[in-house]
Parts: structure tokens; sequence; C-alpha cells
């Protein structure tokens, strides 16, 4: 149940929060914001994989 909760939260991340490796982002400049939105994504993505 947990597994597919993550799963479908990471699909939501994808198709919704920018992605910043894409855009080049240096987490050293980064902003609080964009660094919690970075944790987030690598928190669900971490609990979604198998």
């Amino acid at each position: 149940m947990k597994k597919k909760v993550f799963k479908t939260l990471a699909k939501i991340n994808k198709l919704i929060l920018p992605s910043f490796t894409k855009k080049g982002l240096d987490i050293s400049k980064a902003s609080k914001a964009q660094l919690a939105l970075v944790g987030w994504r690598a928190y669900v993505t971490l609990n979604s994989l198998d």
C-alpha cells in the first residue's frame, strides 16, 4: 500500500514540479524553497523504489 502511494506521488511530482537538473541548478546557490523541492522529490523517489 505504501509503495503504491509513493509511486503515484512520484508520477504527480514528475508532471507538476520543475526538474532542476534540466535547468542546471547549482545547489550551493539554490534558495530554501528550491532545496525543499529537491528534498521532497528525493524522499518520494527513494520511497517509491522497489
